[in-house]
């Protein structure tokens, strides 16, 4: 596979998705995405800047009230603090790049990264922890709603309107289906995607 710089943050280089940028242009298409989801993403990531340890408290909480979700950050049934720390940060860097940076084949990119970092092909790498080897598919898919739901509160604390609460989350629901489709991708067989 081909290799190409980093994404951020000092990371390594990175495989080259196997989603083109064409193809990313269709399912934002199937989406309707518009250039009022654009800006509506980039004052949701305003808005959540300062307030994503709190987003991330409440997602965590959810996930360690949770033993079938906190499962996949254990290892002979005992959570491994380390790798959730870990993940947490890089959690709360998916809010801010997920409304502010560009939808380029760099974060194409890293979504693949992403993905491989949830499935069987990179879990437990990244991080050298020893804990499931797999986050099953129906966790992820099922994730976008509690990740758009809770997002809201949030939404309408910093925003000057209702209808503009309303839209930023309408930007973000669409945003997190996109990068969870994007994550699915090595849960298909090759050519059904």
């Amino acid at each position: 596979m081909e290799k190409i710089k980093g994404y951020d943050y000092g990371m390594p280089a990175l495989e080259k998705s196997p989603v083109t940028l064409e193809d990313l242009s269709l399912l934002k298409k199937t989406l309707l995405w518009t250039d009022e989801d654009d800006k509506f993403l980039k004052l949701a990531g305003e808005v959540l800047k300062d307030q994503t340890s709190e987003v991330l408290d409440l997602w965590y909480g959810y996930v360690g009230a949770n033993d079938h979700l906190l499962y996949y950050f254990t290892k002979n049934g005992q959570p491994d603090m380390g790798y959730l720390t870990a993940v947490r940060a890089r959690f709360g860097q998916w809010i801010l790049d997920l409304c502010q940076k560009p939808y380029d084949q760099d974060w194409l990119n890293y979504q693949h990264e992403i993905a491989k970092r949830h499935h069987s092909l990179k879990k437990n790498k990244t991080d050298h922890v020893d804990a499931v080897p797999i986050i099953h598919y129906r966790y992820l898919t099922a994730f976008i709603y509690p990740i758009t739901a809770t997002i809201k509160s949030f939404l309408s604390k910093k925003s000057n309107s209702q209808a503009e609460a309303d839209a930023m989350h309408n930007a973000w629901f669409k945003a997190v289906t996109l990068t969870t489709i994007l994550w699915t991708y090595p849960y298909v067989n090759k050519g059904e995607f």
